[in-house]
């Protein structure tokens, strides 16, 4: 699997999704530009000894990402699903496939709203019971979607 951060900017959720990485196996794709240098402590800290276990790489743009041979191990093209808010469809009624991309977006502003248009059939949500909850951390919402993804694809 990939997971995707577009532009993330709390070092210590970055860290925190590069341990669930290195657990699942996933790639990690940075997007910039970042809210933080990659050396940062807090970045560090947050995934401990994790870092030398991640695969995990640096895009300037997302566009960049885009334009890379994005290809699952059979050759066929990844599927990309945007995760938002902004979405009806809940993350549980995809079917994913190993080497797919799961894209989040900045803590403070989630994807942009182009990219979000632009790839309205392939936007999931994580359905919250709350109404006056208006989204969940970074982190907790790669592990929920990521895990559920790594569920499907893997036996257990």
């Amino acid at each position: 699997m990939n997971v995707v951060l577009v532009e993330p900017e709390i070092p210590p959720n970055t860290g925190n999704v590069a341990r669930l990485c290195a657990a699942t196996g996933a790639t990690l794709h940075l997007v910039g530009p970042l809210g933080f240098k990659l050396t940062d402590r807090e970045l560090k800290r947050a995934g401990m000894d994790y870092w030398e276990e991640v695969n995990w790489k640096y895009w300037e743009t997302f566009e960049e990402l885009k334009n890379a041979d994005c290809r699952v191990p059979i050759g066929e093209r990844a599927n990309w699903y945007y995760v938002t808010t902004k979405s009806k469809r809940p993350y549980t009624q995809m079917r994913y496939r190993w080497g797919d991309y799961l894209v989040f977006g900045r803590e403070t502003a989630g994807l942009p709203a182009g990219l979000l248009a632009a790839n309205a059939e392939r936007t999931i949500t994580i359905p919250m019971f709350n109404p006056k909850a208006r989204s969940l951390n970074l982190a907790t919402a790669v592990g929920i979607v990521l895990y559920e993804a790594v569920r499907q694809v893997r036996d257990f």
